[in-house]
């Protein structure tokens, strides 16, 4: 198999899968695992590509895939502007790397976990 399976079922390995890739987008960095770092980098990079393509067939896609969680709130005067995680996508992050061919994030190895010692990373966006 060309993919890790994180000793988990595939529809828990999905659910953690699409977390974590909208966490990623939303916040442009999150720490976790290496091993959950690696498959969310491939996640991200497919995301990202449907974000530069900018179709309806594109933004369809994404939408199955990644949550629907507010990623940025702002007020001006009266009216409140709500932007989701695939306007995010679409809007802010997409656009950003409009002239990159793909390696859209970067791994930081960091201390092992306390608990168990696992190998911990830091992985953020390019910016």
């Amino acid at each position: 198999m060309s993919y890790r399976k994180l000793q988990r079922t595939s529809a828990h390995r999905r659910s953690l899968l699409r977390n974590l890739t909208t966490d990623l987008l939303v916040n442009g960095q999150i720490k976790t695992t290496e091993a959950r770092a690696k498959e969310v980098r491939s996640t991200t990079d497919k995301m990202i590509t449907l974000g530069k393509r900018g179709d309806l067939s594109a933004r369809r896609k994404a939408a199955a895939f990644l949550q629907n969680v507010v990623a940025d709130a702002k007020e001006s005067g009266d009216t409140v502007t709500v932007q989701t995680a695939l306007q995010k996508l679409f809007d802010d992050v997409a656009p950003k790397y409009s002239d990159r061919n793909g390696g859209y994030t970067r791994m930081y190895k960091t201390m092992p976990r306390r608990g168990d010692g696992a190998a911990m990373v830091i992985l953020q966006l390019v910016d």
